[in-house]
């Protein structure tokens, strides 16, 4: 039934083994389930570090407050709800979000043959981690992209040539696209950066060809397919725990004339979202049978109750996305194709509605939007305290059995 490759398991041998060793410890101590949780925690305290290295390194150190801010967003997404739960439990989410953290920022020092190994380890922790591998590449190649492009408008005259509207400005980066892609030496500055990721990339295809499938383990469960609507499930998550920075008053007003300045255009993607909502969402039986995580309840009481709700949800998640679209505007053009890229390999062919999918997307998301007031922060960091209290005292208190089990079930993530 396992699913994953073993990182977990051979990162525990590597502290299990020298604990026997140095200290003398018999095996049923050191493999007890209370020591093998405390491989996760080691984990967490990494995240930590590398949670406030990665704050330091995309975020711009031109204001005042902002190392407040900085140790305050660190804080808030080292106790971010749905990870920190799993940080006490033999789960992989703590190794996993250790080594693409470690993958990324290695990338952003331009140390691109440690980042595609530690690339190498997430994926040995979550198979799906390889496409973070390819985001670190996507990295690389956004900032070259982005530097051609500014070199490309300082060409013009005017510097900044007039734009039309979304639908001129995408035609022009298409055309820049295509033009820069024809050209041997900028693919081959290209390739002389990203070879350590397209060695990994041909590594897991590799995998993928050997194994007949990215999934180890029980295949039947873990069937690919087209599930569009997860897109609208991580808006809604993400909208759900950064609200102090997605959602306010004035949010809403820009979104509303937006919406009627460009009218036809968002008639159309909710048409769209409609239909993607009609013909493409899935109930994996997991979702349906296990009453023991937060998704067997949202789907029964929300989406189960009425069929119309999923419909009549289509304007919240249009504008959870045009929310987190909009605080990612400091971003460049081509680091957002990049992000949107991954995250839409990421979970939309996954059929199950799992909230531990979003974690690593939502990180990523969380670390390059501009520092928010340190109020937000505190705002955000109260909620996720909340957030935790209530989550591990129903995980501790409320326990329930099965009725054709004498096991004891809790609820949890």
């Amino acid at each position: 039934m396992i699913t994953t490759l073993p990182g977990l398991y051979l990162v525990s041998v590597g502290v299990v083994k020298p604990a026997i060793w140095i200290f003398g410890w018999s095996e049923h101590v050191v493999c007890s389930i209370g020591m093998l949780r405390f491989v996760n925690l080691l984990f967490s305290v990494g995240n930590f570090y590398l949670l406030y290295l990665l704050f330091r390194k995309v975020q711009p150190r031109n204001k005042a407050a902002s190392s407040i801010q900085r140790v305050l967003s660190t804080l808030t997404l080292a106790v971010f709800p749905t990870l920190y739960f799993f940080n006490f439990l033999y789960y992989t989410e703590a190794g996993s979000m250790f080594f693409t953290l470690f993958a990324y920022l290695m990338c952003l020092y331009g140390n691109h043959k440690t980042s595609a190994f530690l690339g190498f380890c997430g994926f040995m922790f979550r198979q799906t981690n390889i496409i973070w591998a390819v985001f670190c590449a996507g990295n690389v190649i956004a900032q070259k992209l982005t530097e051609a492009w500014k070199t490309e408008l300082q060409k013009k005259e005017d510097r900044l040539p007039p734009i039309k509207g979304p639908f001129a400005t995408f035609r022009k980066i298409l055309q820049f696209l295509l033009a820069y892609s024809m050209s041997f030496k900028n693919l081959s500055v290209l390739f002389h950066l990203t070879w350590p990721y397209i060695l990994l990339g041909f590594l897991f295809c590799v995998f993928v060809v050997v194994n007949g499938g990215i999934v180890i383990g029980d295949r039947s469960s873990h069937e690919a397919c087209l599930h569009f609507p997860q897109l609208f499930y991580f808006f809604s998550f993400t909208l759900f725990f950064s609200f102090p920075h997605l959602l306010s008053p004035g949010k809403i007003k820009t979104f509303l004339s937006l919406v009627w300045k460009r009218r036809i255009l968002f008639f159309v993607v909710t048409l769209v979202s409609v239909f993607l909502v009609w013909k493409f969402t899935y109930a994996h039986k997991y979702l349906l049978a296990d009453n023991r995580h937060y998704t067997f309840y949202v789907w029964k009481r929300v989406f189960q109750r009425y069929e119309i709700v999923k419909y009549l949800l289509v304007p919240a998640y249009i504008f959870a996305g045009w929310s987190i679209a909009d605080s990612l505007k400091s971003k460049s053009v081509f680091w957002n194709l990049m992000f949107f890229i991954c995250l839409f390999i990421v979970i939309v062919p996954q059929k199950l509605l799992e909230f531990r999918y979003f974690i690593l997307p939502y990180v990523i998301y969380r670390l390059n939007i501009p520092l928010p007031p340190t109020s937000r922060l505190v705002c955000e960091l109260s909620c996720y305290a909340i957030v935790n209290f209530i989550t591990f005292y129903l995980f501790l208190n409320k326990t329930f059995q099965w009725p054709n089990s004498q096991d004891i079930q809790r609820f949890m993530w």
